[in-house]
């Protein structure tokens, strides 16, 4: 059995203004019994208050927090670039889910496991990446992509070949812990009485393909994974 029978996944642009309105148009069409975004809780609250921490601010939690501040600042540069906020499609799964009143779940991985994983990098890798980051305020080629999925999978192609164990911990392994959380959720509203559930996650373009894999491929029944969070809105 394939769980892509119950699971539609929207594979979104952080920084694309029509991500959130495929998001909101998805949402409102198909009416689903759960909406699922790529976020952890952490996050989650972090998004809710809108502010991000200063520079100094993130050197007191030392090296995550200085990698967090990194990968936030290129995220924002992306933002100013398209028009449109990080996370802006994520909180207009939020909005739409509470409009219609459909539980909302939270599937990615905790950012603090993360943040650990990437501590442990090889050298190389860590110095490739800090060299690379000094670049994010350099001007970012704006525009829509001719194809979005053609220019991710190539930067795919390239980012797992220049960080194999990167790519393995912020791509693959997330793949395999949202992808597991999306089968619980079809599996517990089984459990509820729902015939045919119809969820939908929200994640990143980069994501899309391999969770829509291993949806694909799972064939026993789901179990409650410890990063799935349940009845946020």
């Amino acid at each position: 059995m394939s769980y892509l029978r119950y699971v539609r996944v929207i594979g979104t642009m952080h920084v694309s203004p029509k991500s959130r309105e495929e998001v909101i148009r998805t949402i409102l069409n198909e009416r689903p019994h759960a909406v699922a975004i790529e976020l952890d809780r952490a996050r989650f609250l972090a998004m809710n208050e809108n502010r991000r921490l200063t520079l100094e601010e993130s050197l007191r939690f030392g090296r995550r927090g200085l990698i967090n501040y990194v990968l936030a600042k290129v995220e924002e540069k992306l933002g100013e670039e398209f028009g449109m906020k990080p996370g802006e499609e994520m909180k207009a799964a939020i909005n739409t889910a509470q409009r219609l009143g459909v539980p909302l779940y939270l599937i990615d991985e905790d950012i603090n496991l993360i943040l650990s994983k990437i501590l442990a990098a090889p050298g190389r890798e860590k110095l490739l990446m800090a060299l690379e980051a000094l670049g994010i305020f350099l001007p970012v080629k704006s525009g829509e992509m001719a194809d979005p999925m053609a220019e991710y999978r190539a930067m795919m192609v390239q980012f797992r070949r220049r960080y194999p164990y990167l790519y393995r911990v912020l791509v693959e392994e997330r793949n395999e812990v949202m992808a597991r959380n999306l089968i619980s959720i079809v599996e517990n509203l089984k459990l509820r009485g729902v015939k045919r559930p119809k969820v939908i996650a929200v994640v990143g373009l980069g994501h899309k393909p391999g969770i829509e894999h291993l949806l694909d491929r799972a064939r026993g029944r789901g179990f409650l994974s410890p990063y799935w969070t349940e009845g946020v809105v």
